[in-house]
């Protein structure tokens, strides 16, 4: 569910009561592109007008998504924002698992618009939050009554993206970052072994490559080499048919693959390490979100003790983290939402 939108300013750039403004909204991730139209105004809020989703690998470039969505649909935007899977620097980005390259300039051509804005896709979940309802949360800490500060958000999905929202005393401030990219870093004997079974294939072993899709394909394969096991005929077909991780939950969800159940609980540990490693780094007393696709998808794993120990254990900031509240944010739409979020923050329509 969606809120109402926020409530436009009086200013001389406002719109009156009752003009909507138009947005073209992106969520751009490495396996599935959703644009939406987004009307917005203050009397009815945010309402989404059209969406469509396509695989993102099966086009060359968002442009040419672009052309069949505007093409389907007889509308044109007042102002538009994209949140990308990737790094955006200097109005362009390069997708991180995504043979792509989106530029600001070239999308402003394409749409006649110059009220364009390229974002990263964890900002642009960061800038969804509140956008949503209490009921598009899960809560698995509580945290403090009343907490307040910053904001972490952690998303798990083809990639690990994170991102934290600054709190400057009146309001939060969502800001991007590439920490999935930093170096992981193992903390038993097991994890060790994963490391270094990583290292050998990849070189550099980042956060990503243990906690996202691949991550958890790479944690079932690591424990296959691991325990001198082979891959089940029946799950290795399910692998070949569909999605690996989504093939890993499920046997483990079913209890047909004990493996996979191992490889699950030492993914949802690991998510709740680095979880807690990106909330302490930004000091993330207002809360800390997951994100993504896959979170939702394994909510009652995500409940088990597994995944708190591995958040809260951080020695002698065991406190702290016991009193950051942490969600799960279960509305798959929160970027798309946030990318809107953010064009009527630019545009200065508020």
């Amino acid at each position: 569910m969606v809120k109402q939108a926020r409530i436009f300013s009086t200013s001389t750039n406002t719109i009156a009561e009752d003009e909507a403004l138009q947005i073209l909204a992106g969520d751009i991730g490495g396996t599935k592109t959703t644009l939406a139209f987004i009307e917005a105004s203050s009397s009815q809020g945010m309402q989404v007008l059209c969406r469509s989703t396509w695989a993102s690998r099966e086009h060359d470039s968002l442009e040419s998504i672009l052309a069949v969505f505007l093409d389907k649909h007889a509308l044109r935007p007042d102002a538009a924002a994209f949140g990308v899977a990737g790094p955006v620097l200097n109005g362009r980005c390069i997708t991180t698992n995504l043979p792509w390259t989106i530029e600001t300039a070239a999308l402003r051509r394409i749409l006649g618009i110059e009220q364009l804005w390229l974002i990263n896709d964890l900002e642009a979940n960061a800038w969804g939050i509140d956008a949503l309802s209490d009921e598009d949360f899960h809560t698995l800490n509580p945290g403090r009554d009343n907490a307040r500060g910053n904001r972490s958000i952690i998303s798990a999905g083809t990639g690990l993206g994170e991102a934290g929202m600054y709190w400057d005393g009146n309001t939060h401030i969502p800001f991007a970052s590439e920490g999935g990219h930093a170096s992981f870093s193992p903390a038993s004997d097991l994890e060790d072994a994963l490391l270094r079974y990583l290292r050998s294939k990849h070189g550099h072993v980042s956060w990503e490559l243990v906690v996202s899709g691949m991550g958890l394909a790479n944690i079932h394969e690591f424990l296959l080499q691991h325990q001198g096991k082979n891959t089940q005929g029946w799950l290795q077909k399910s692998m070949e048919e569909g999605d690996v991780a989504a093939a890993i939950s499920a046997a483990a969800r079913s209890g047909r693959c004990e493996l996979c159940s191992q490889a699950v609980d030492m993914f949802v540990h690991l998510l709740g390490v680095e979880a807690g490693n990106h909330a302490l780094k930004i000091m993330a007393t207002g809360g800390v979100y997951l994100g993504g696709g896959i979170a939702p998808k394994i909510l009652k794993e995500l409940q088990k003790p597994a995944f708190l120990q591995g958040f809260f254990s951080k020695g002698s900031m065991e406190t702290l983290m016991r009193d950051m509240p942490v969600r799960v944010i279960l509305n798959p739409e929160a970027a798309l939402l946030g990318a809107a979020e953010y064009a009527l923050n630019r545009t200065g329509r508020y």
